[in-house]
């Protein structure tokens, strides 16, 4: 069992999770967001918290595992998902993507090489989100941008602003974010 919850009383659980391939068990108000329990209870704070309605993307992590595929792997807004709702699933976080020798993900390493980054607030929703949509990609899911519902996706500008669009960066780094995926598309593609 990957996360499982065990009531304790009307008001909390002792909930185990799984994230960043690591278990975790805790005692949650029944009411703790995925986004507090990563930040407040388990020291994650690479994951941000911006808006706190779902709106901004900052809070983005990914749901579900390696055996599910690249594609299993879905984007969430953490800061809506309860912690007792992420049962049985495998959470990813901005610091669970490097290698375990330290090396960075290829969008890590894009953002960097492309100054996508910026002050930094918005960038782990926004690497987290690309990864999710670069799989989403290659399993051929279209978006409202898809020039086809049936063919190859084309990651192409258009296409990846959509596919981004609940991803805010304060800073405008729009334009260096659109480029920093792209060159890793051209290469997981």
């Amino acid at each position: 069992m990957m996360a499982g919850v065990t009531t304790a009383d009307d008001f909390s659980s002792e909930l185990t999770l799984v994230v960043n391939g690591a278990v975790h068990r805790l005692r949650l108000d029944h009411r703790t967001t995925l986004l507090d329990a990563l930040r407040e209870h388990l020291g994650l704070t690479g994951t941000k918290k911006g808006c706190d309605h779902g709106q901004c993307g900052a809070c983005t992590v990914l749901i579900g595992g390696p055996a599910d595929g690249v594609a299993g792997r879905r984007r969430v807004n953490s800061c809506l998902l309860l912690a007792v709702m992420a049962r049985e699933a495998e959470i990813t976080t901005i610091e669970g993507l490097a290698a375990p020798d330290g090396e960075l993900h290829p969008l890590q390493a894009a953002f960097v090489e492309h100054d996508a980054v910026q002050c930094g607030y918005c960038t782990p929703g926004q690497i987290c989100s690309a990864t999710a949509m670069l799989g989403e990609a290659t399993a051929g899911w279209p978006s409202a941008a898809s020039a086809s519902v049936t063919g190859p996706i084309v990651l192409d500008p258009p296409e990846i602003r959509e596919r981004m669009s609940g991803n805010l960066c304060r800073c405008g780094a729009y334009v260096n974010i659109v480029a920093a995926i792209t060159d890793v598309a051209r290469e997981a593609l």
